[in-house]
């Protein structure tokens, strides 16, 4: 009998995994000032759960298998096994379980990939995943304690140990990338972010979030407090470059210190049908991918080169590309590497993470979630990607197919017809 059930095991088909709804909180700047300064990081990830299960009535609570919740800084309110208290706050069945992950800025997007295993292997049917920051309760690297060997071992170059500085790194790597470059891409980011914040692409994704101050009492989170439309290149040129001496990185065409929350729905594709779920994408393929820590940056290249060869596809086959805009310079070696211009129309139509933020785990699903809106109004678009740089030497990326896709709205040169 034993012998029997392992060859049923071996002989099970795989499942296709959907992402059926993501979503997130506004976006705040982190400090004191901020407006999430006097809101818990887990109160956060509720508010995201419970619009999640809102907006998707027909799906049983008690249907929920797993949720998974990633946090870079795993102490305080981000700490005690975030994914099983946040689903007890939210009001899952005590029967939902939940765990914490953490692979730093790819936090989330790490918690999309391993949930979707699950699904694959038929573990989990439905899965929560996605990640929350608040840096300004934890500031990066609050409270760690690198082990000194990896210095004394020269295992790692010191300015890995700060993000600023491997982007410095990367601008030494590649001397073509320059500061002109990464300002120029910084005010186009700001300038797309503000044109899909006006067209409506960004706020039906948004869960309000009500926040409390001592100035100023109850208030209600609405849109991301980091944007600043209508940045132009005189005033980036202007702003100090803290990590260096003539550097090229400024707090102007970098991501800023940022409080929020993500997640998503993950299902699989018999079960999606079975309740009635929408699918707005599938997964194809995903890959992680190591570099040196210094250069940190570079990480979604070798990513992105992984997953392309899982699926069978190239760069050309790929209509959207949201990659986290950690710093201008990572996403322009990029778009060196693969050949792309500086403002591709195909790279983070919506803008990025210079104009929104980067809350550091949550940000995997951010991506995901604009790349899933962008898909429903192109259905010339078959394949997208969604990938980051990860802190440590490393990158992430995860391939996707566009559900609404039909071939015959697109012509035999990629226009539209």
């Amino acid at each position: 009998m034993a012998a029997q059930q392992s060859t049923a095991g071996r002989q099970r088909t795989l499942r296709d995994v959907v992402f059926v709804e993501g979503v997130r909180t506004p976006f705040g700047r982190a400090g004191e000032k901020g407006q999430y300064a006097q809101t818990r990081a887990d109160d956060m990830v509720v508010k995201v759960i419970r619009e999640l299960m809102r907006r998707h009535p027909e799906l049983p609570p008690e249907r929920v298998d797993e949720v998974a919740i990633a946090a870079a800084t795993q102490t305080g309110d981000q700490g005690l096994t975030i994914g099983r208290t946040t689903a007890m706050l939210a009001g899952l069945p005590r029967s939902v379980p939940g765990f914490a992950i953490d692979r730093m800025c790819a936090g989330a997007m790490t918690a999309v990939t391993a949930m979707a295993g699950g699904i694959v292997a038929g573990g989990y049917d439905v899965v929560i995943a996605g990640g929350v920051e608040h840096m300004g309760h934890h500031p990066m690297g609050a409270g760690a304690d690198p082990n000194p060997r990896f210095v004394a071992d020269r295992l790692v170059d010191p300015s890995a140990l700060n993000m600023g500085n491997t982007a410095e790194n990367l601008h030494d790597k590649y001397p073509q990338l320059t500061k002109d470059r990464a300002d120029a891409y910084a005010v186009h980011s700001q300038d797309k972010y503000a044109a899909a914040l006006a067209a409506g692409n960004i706020t039906p994704d948004l869960v309000p979030v009500a926040t409390r101050s001592v100035e100023l009492g109850w208030g209600l989170a609405t849109a991301d407090e980091l944007a600043r439309p209508g940045t132009t290149l005189e005033a980036l040129d202007a702003l100090r470059t803290p990590f260096r001496p003539h550097g090229r990185v400024s707090a102007g065409n970098s991501s800023g210190l940022t409080d929020g929350a993500t997640a998503c729905l993950l299902v699989a594709s018999d079960v999606a049908e079975e309740l009635g779920l929408p699918v707005r994408m599938r997964m194809v393929s995903f890959a992680f991918a190591g570099v040196p820590a210094e250069t940190m940056g570079d990480g979604p290249i070798p990513a992105t080169e992984k997953a392309l060869h899982k699926a069978g596809l190239s760069i050309d086959d790929i209509g959207i590309i949201e990659i986290n805009e950690a710093f201008a310079v990572q996403v322009l070696a990029f778009t060196d590497h693969f050949g792309l211009p500086d403002d591709d129309p195909r790279i983070n139509p919506y803008g990025g993470a210079i104009a929104m933020g980067h809350p550091l785990a949550s940000s995997g699903v951010r991506l995901m979630t604009q790349l899933a809106r962008e898909f429903a109004q192109r259905p010339d678009v078959q394949y997208g990607l969604t990938t980051m740089c990860v802190g440590l030497g490393m990158g992430g990326t995860v391939i996707w197919e566009n559900p609404h896709y039909r071939a015959e709205n697109t012509s035999p040169t990629g226009e539209t017809n």
